[in-house]
């Protein structure tokens, strides 16, 4: 940790409020929600890729006991509207279950309710389609060819999104630069897989009128969407934020399954309970991540001083791009990572193929860049004959440099990158490190030292949304929090939406047991639904330490100056200062009330109140994300992100002559997220980013055949790392707090994710160095590194 802070309780260790509950087993999620007379959904899915819809013969499944009602989609598409997708393509249209043409292998077709799980299985089985098979498209690229096979038949081609942005002198750079260095890189699709996959429990309660949702939920707009969809006031729509979340990353956005659900109760008249297996969740549910080929240029000069970039993202959305396109935005707000690149050129295109689509997956997209800006530069060294630590050195914005305007317009908050990576550097013992490669290289092992130093975007603003569709006006994403001292003095706090894992409460209770001087397990921090919720856009973008925090240290200021007020007009004087629970005359000691006393004038004692004041002490306070609220300029600038965090890892790997497996023999990083509200939610956060950042890198794909089928539908194929393949790491700390906060915090849910995959990739690649191999691509499997080893034999022997 850099320092003591005169924090009472930021920054000091406390177990998370969450925990109790948890270890008890007293977890309440979407699964343990079981409602009377409730209806249960099983999918009828395409086996197809692409394929016209030519008949659907219920009438068996319709006879089987326990079946309620079957659904097909254009039943769907007659009474609900189309999903939401974040750009102008009106031609592409989006819904629960297909309807005509079915796109993806996986797609849902109908669906069946049945008085159980079981039950609906077993007739979805007799359903019967036929279909009249369509040409499919897989590969982004060609996709992209005039004569493709069109996803949609009423959009004219598959680009849904291009644009190229340039910012700075870009050619005028390129020409002049000693070194010009082109490589071509490849992010293959990969997500997140949580324990829990989706589910979702819809109960139209037509004696209220309105629609109450259970979900495992981490999505922004939900209840706004689901309105929208069934066409009904979004007041009839109330998400219950109490319910747990078994993990999400990002992809818990559930908005179709939701829908399904609500459609089918509404219809019905009976709560419906929509719950994925795990071959749902995998092949048909939206939710894969980025699929991306980079083509990145980069101008240097002889002593490694990076002057411009260009880069070319195609991103495969699938055949639904809902938000997913969004997520080549987010790294136009660091697209220069550490570095002081003074022009960039970048083009971003959106294609739809017939597979699955995306969803918002930890870091939004800024992972894939990460990694190719990461690679670039360490093939940039290599080529120059300097280290790959020496180069970013040469070309880190330095800490008095802040805040510092990158070419693209976002302004970097605050950052000391500098010492964070040598705080990394002797936590590993670097030079040690490569002491010890270059014997174990002499002895014929294959080992590697690798680097990563890398931007966590946090406290997103929303702004990618006009950036990506003009007519979409969207310059706030807010978050809002309540919070009401009691008439004995507790505190409680109501946030409004669902937590999957992050440690809200002990995030609310910590800032208001700071700013209150109140022991945070005293305070009390409860869920709102969504009709008594204050403004929220849900825990997405590593936002909730800078936006909700934010808010509730607003909330808590505003009740404290109430106090204050109410001890001036009761001691007669305006000098008064807060000294923990006690507010006191800076020039006469002996003049001073206790939180009591004013809670109970507050309460009770309205004739010692100020004339005018409302009695009691409860306050909101909605925060808009600092810095936000102003559109994209003509070319593209924008300020994306208020607060920026920053990491160093160096791990240590040992290639296996004959398998081609990589092992971790180290792994060691330093971050700075600004100041640490709780540090073992923090230490988790970074730890898990980690380990999804080593599956990413060596494990983590979603593969489809030559016939458009998903052949890693479950975890036989889809492999993920164990506790035997993520390494015990070893985390250093260092804080540059933002000044756009209250206590100097910034995000740090994704950061492990953003820098882990391209620090592998580096340690890899320089074990591969002695052979002459370069890999460019994730994940990098064993087979791929034996043929750069056996490529290098054969090198050898000839």
């Amino acid at each position: 940790m850099h320092g003591e802070t005169s924090f009472q309780f930021v920054g000091k260790k406390r177990r998370p409020v969450e925990d109790k509950r948890f270890l008890l087993g007293q977890g309440r999620y979407v699964a343990d929600i079981s409602l009377p007379n409730m209806g249960h959904v099983a999918l009828v899915t395409s086996p197809h890729a692409h394929a016209e819809i030519l008949r659907i013969d219920v009438e068996k499944a319709l006879a089987m006991p326990g079946v309620i009602a079957i659904i097909t989609g254009d039943e769907i598409v007659a009474n609900t509207r189309p999903l939401r997708q974040y750009l102008d393509i009106p031609n592409v249209r989006w819904y629960p279950l297909a309807a005509g043409v079915t796109r993806y292998a996986g797609e849902w077709v109908a669906a069946v309710v049945a008085t159980d799980r079981y039950l609906a299985e077993d007739a979805a089985e007799q359903i019967e389609v036929e279909y009249r098979p369509l040409p499919f498209v897989l590969d982004p690229e060609r996709a992209m060819e005039p004569d493709a096979p069109r996803v949609h038949a009423d959009h004219p081609g598959n680009v849904v999104w291009r644009r190229k942005f340039v910012w700075g002198n870009v050619e005028d750079d390129f020409a002049t630069a000693d070194f010009v260095l082109s490589r071509r890189y490849r992010w293959h699709r990969n997500s997140t897989v949580p324990l829990e996959t989706f589910g979702v429990v819809a109960d139209y309660d037509v004696g209220r009128d309105v629609l109450d949702i259970y979900a495992s939920i981490q999505m922004p707009q939900y209840a706004e969407q689901i309105a929208e969809a069934l066409n009904i006031p979004l007041n009839h729509v109330c998400v219950h934020y109490d319910v747990d979340v078994g993990g999400s990353y990002g992809t818990k956005r559930g908005i179709k399954h939701t829908v399904l659900a609500a459609y089918l109760s509404k219809k019905l008249g009976i709560p419906v309970k929509f719950i994925e297996d795990r071959l749902e969740h995998m092949r048909g549910s939206d939710m894969h991540g980025p699929d991306r080929i980079f083509d990145v240029s980069i101008a240097f000069d002889k002593d490694g001083i990076i002057k411009s970039m260009k880069m070319l993202t195609i991103d495969d959305e699938g055949a639904y791009p809902g938000r997913s396109p969004l997520q080549m935005g987010k790294p136009i707000g660091a697209i220069v990572g550490a570095y002081k690149i003074r022009s960039v050129e970048y083009e971003g295109v959106a294609v739809v193929t017939n597979k699955t689509g995306q969803v918002a997956v930890r870091g939004f997209g800024q992972a894939p860049t990460n990694f190719a800006i990461e690679t670039i530069l360490d093939e940039a060294a290599r080529q120059l004959g300097i280290s790959a630590v020496e180069i970013r050195k040469r070309n880190f914005i330095q800490k008095d440099e802040f805040p510092y305007r990158i070419p693209s317009g976002t302004v970097y908050d605050s950052g000391d990158f500098e010492t964070v990576l040598e705080k990394a550097l002797k936590l590993a013992n670097y030079e040690e490190l490569l002491r010890f490669r270059d014997a174990a290289r002499k002895q014929g092992r294959i080992v590697g030292v690798g680097i990563a130093t890398c931007m966590e975007p946090g406290g997103g603003n929303a702004l990618f949304e006009p950036l990506f569709n003009p007519k979409n006006e969207k310059t706030t994403f807010p978050e809002g929090c309540f919070v009401k001292i009691d008439s004995h003095g507790t505190v409680t706090a109501e946030i409004g939406f669902s937590s999957a894992g992050q440690g809200h409460q002990t995030l609310v209770s910590t800032v208001l047991g700071e700013e209150f001087g109140i022991h945070p397990d005293a305070i009390r921090v409860v869920y709102a639904t969504s009709l008594t919720a204050l403004p929220s856009q849900s825990p997405v973008a590593s936002r909730m330490a800078i936006v909700l925090g934010g808010a509730a240290v607003g909330a808590a200021r505003r009740l404290k100056d109430k106090m204050r007020k109410i001890a001036e007009h009761n001691l007669g004087c305006t000098d008064l200062v807060w000294d923990k629970t006690t507010i006191r005359s800076a020039s006469n000691s002996s003049l001073s009330m206790t939180w009591g006393e004013i809670v109970e004038i507050a309460h009770k004692k309205y004739h010692k109140m100020p004339p005018g004041m409302d009695p009691g002490l409860q306050t909101t306070f909605v925060w808009e994300v600092p810095t936000g609220g102003v559109l994209p300029t003509p070319d593209g600038r924008v300020h994306m992100y208020p607060c920026y965090s920053f990491s160093a890892h160096i791990p240590v790997v040992e290639i296996d002559r004959d398998t081609g497996e990589v092992r971790f023999l180290k792994y060691v990083l330093a971050h700075d997220c600004g100041t640490v509200i709780n540090p073992d939610i923090v230490r988790g956060m970074v730890m898990g980013g980690v380990a999804h950042g080593i599956g990413a890198a060596l494990y983590e794909q979603f593969v489809y055949d030559d016939n458009g089928q998903l052949v890693t539908q479950s975890f036989m194929d889809y492999l993920l790392p164990s506790a035997m393949e993520v390494p015990d790491v070893k985390m250093d700390e260092h804080v540059t707090p933002s000044p756009h906060t209250p206590m100097g915090q910034k995000g740090v849910g994704e950061g492990g994710y953003m820098s882990a995959p391209a620090a592998v990739i580096s340690a890899i690649n320089d074990a591969l160095a002695p052979f002459g191999g370069v890999v460019r691509h994730i994940p990098v499997k064993p087979m791929e590194i034996l043929q750069i080893l056996d490529k290098s034999r054969e090198v050898i022997l000839s």
